[in-house]
């Protein structure tokens, strides 16, 4: 008779408690700024003691690069952006507009987690090097996924004729950036939806063709 595998509660209480540390963290970073906050203060709010965020992440800078990763992906797990489930689905998709639907619900859902925390980011790295150098040169990881989203997006039968994938990797960057979304949602007061349908309707006046459709306001 084979063995049932019964769950590794010491591995489940780890990951939790790095959960629970992560979002302690954020919430903290985000409230107090990366340079005000100590790891005694994470700990505190975690319900952890300090020496388990020393073991588990060995630094304060390490320790914001997971704040900024579980962000970006949801969640703590090494999964890149483009080998999601979301995304492979959406790229998956038969029609131009199907993708964009789906790869715009996607970028909803990462925007509303990372662009909160972009001013955070932009004031760490500025002020410690230590923490840029954590995030290796290169182009931008962003324009990365975008540009991979462009590639599966201009094959498909409805894509307006005549676009790059630059042209169209440059639009979906510019268009999805966490910058513009911060404008209509934070400054102007745009609601998700609201958001969601204008950049839906905007990208595929641009990337499908004879497409209409009102303008989102």
């Amino acid at each position: 008779m084979d063995r049932v595998k019964r769950p590794d509660k010491r591995a489940e209480r780890a990951r939790l408690t790095r959960e629970k540390v992560v979002e302690a963290a954020r919430e903290l970073f985000v409230a107090q700024g990366y340079g005000a906050t100590n790891l005694q203060e994470v700990a505190d709010r975690a319900g952890v003691a300090v020496q388990t965020i020393y073991f588990v992440f060995r630094n304060k800078r390490t320790l914001f690069k997971d704040v900024v990763d579980t962000a970006i992906a949801g969640d703590a797990e090494p999964v890149a952006t483009m080998d999601r489930e979301w995304f492979r689905a959406a790229c998956a998709e038969p029609t131009a507009a199907g993708q964009l639907r789906a790869h715009i619900r996607g970028t909803r859902e990462i925007l509303g987690r990372v662009a909160p925390i972009m001013s955070l980011i932009s004031a760490a790295t500025a002020t410690d090097p230590e923490i840029a150098a954590q995030w290796p040169d290169g182009p931008d990881p962003r324009y990365t996924v975008q540009y991979a989203a462009a590639e599966a997006l201009i094959g498909k039968p409805d894509a307006r004729p005549g676009v790059s994938v630059e042209m169209a990797a440059d639009l979906l960057f510019g268009l999805l950036s966490p910058q513009l979304y911060l404008i209509f949602v934070r400054d102007r007061d745009w609601s998700l939806d609201t958001w969601e349908e204008w950049a839906r309707t905007a990208l595929a006046s641009q990337l499908c063709a004879d497409q209409g459709g009102r303008h989102a306001g």
